[in-house]
């Protein structure tokens, strides 16, 4: 009977790890999505341990290759990918770099939120245990060249809440979230972008985007 009864307790066991495993989480976050937006924060560590300022904007992503990354403070930089083409806008300097959308985006760790497919296809992922009150799942690029050497994100029982990065020269990035919203109603211009009038392009925006003349 006791052997009964301790395997029933292992049985029992069994689901609840599983449903608190991060990567559970992560399945949980982002089944059936088409859309998210969500609050960001963002600083750079140096790898002596240096913390840059801290910058904070918005995001949004749509499956499967679009996103919008709008800085707001310290500086103002807009940075969308069409599903073609990447838009950097840097209004202060009055200049758009553009190039094709490539293999860089569909790397990015954001990409699995609206993918789940992508994250076996393009990441290793194991489990990074639990700290800071989340739980955490690691991530190792399977591209020849990854971006970074690995990337972390932290879920509590809802959402993701921290991404963490680190690059090859040791620096850190780490974001924290909030706000998030599961198919919002979103513009029909949030994933697009028109250079306003006036300004350099630098890059190549291709024949069927709609630009303006560089001025002189």
């Amino acid at each position: 009977m006791l052997r009964v009864i301790l395997f029933m307790i292992s049985l029992a066991a069994m689901p609840v790890h599983a449903a608190d495993s991060a990567r559970s989480r992560l399945e949980a976050f982002s089944q059936g999505i088409q859309t998210v937006s969500a609050h960001f924060e963002q600083t750079v560590i140096g790898a002596k341990g240096n913390r840059g300022d801290t910058s904070a904007g918005t995001l949004a992503l749509k499956a499967p290759r679009q996103f919008r990354w709008q800085t707001t403070t310290p500086y103002e930089q807009l940075i969308v990918a069409d599903g073609n083409r990447v838009w950097i806008y840097d209004p202060d300097l009055e200049q758009v770099s553009v190039r094709s959308q490539g293999a860089e985006e569909a790397h990015s760790p954001l990409a699995v939120l609206t993918d789940l497919s992508q994250l076996d296809h393009d990441f290793t992922a194991t489990e990074a245990g639990s700290h800071d009150g989340l739980q955490w799942l690691k991530l190792v690029s399977k591209a020849k060249e990854p971006e970074f050497a690995f990337a972390e994100l932290g879920f509590d029982s809802k959402n993701l809440l921290q991404m963490r990065f680190e690059d090859a020269l040791g620096n850190t990035t780490e974001i924290h979230f909030s706000d998030w919203k599961r198919d919002p109603r979103l513009g029909a211009d949030t994933f697009t972008f028109t250079p306003p009038e006036g300004i350099d392009i630098v890059g190549d925006p291709g024949a069927d985007a709609e630009v303006f003349p560089v001025s002189d």
